[in-house]
């Protein structure tokens, strides 16, 4: 068994209309200042991936210095991550991660968002949690200037 931590976070972007978190799109009148798409919860998921199979981190595979990754779905930086996790012997038994927001309000979305990162990554949906949090208006997620994202796994196998 191995285990991995990830973290991300990103800055509000008022300019666009459109969050994405997990994969599903969430129009709440701002998205995230990013490279790729902006999607906070599956950059500390891949993170969480990596760190557990010994791959180094998603800046390291996917640099912001690469055009290749401008604006590119974090769906799609996923998979490239479980074809190389799979392929080196490892499958996933468990990821649990928190988005920590003070808006938009998460809960109506919740479900969503697992079954959609459940499905990036080619396991049951019983096999991820999600939950969401606020931090009661202190720091920058609190004072609505960003989110963020917490996430751990376990990977079963050998390399």
């Amino acid at each position: 068994m191995r285990i991995g931590h990830g973290y991300d976070v990103h800055k509000i972007d008022p300019e666009k209309e459109i969050l994405i978190l997990g994969g599903v799109e969430i129009a709440c009148g701002f998205g995230m200042v990013a490279h790729s798409d902006g999607d906070v919860l599956l950059h500390a998921v891949i993170d969480a991936l990596l760190g557990a199979a010994g791959m180094g981190d998603i800046g390291s595979l996917f640099p912001d210095t690469d055009m290749t990754y401008r604006d590119i779905s974090s769906m799609l930086l996923l998979t490239d991550v479980m074809r190389r996790i799979r392929g080196s012997g490892l499958e996933i038994e468990y990821v649990d991660a928190t988005l920590i927001a003070q808006k938009p309000k998460l809960y109506p979305y919740i479900q969503k968002i697992r079954a959609s990162l459940a499905a990036g990554m080619g396991i049951e949906t019983r096999q991820c949690n999600v939950k969401a949090t606020t931090e009661e208006g202190l720091g920058f997620t609190g004072r609505g200037e960003g989110i963020a994202a917490h996430a751990v796994c376990l990977l079963n196998g050998k390399i």
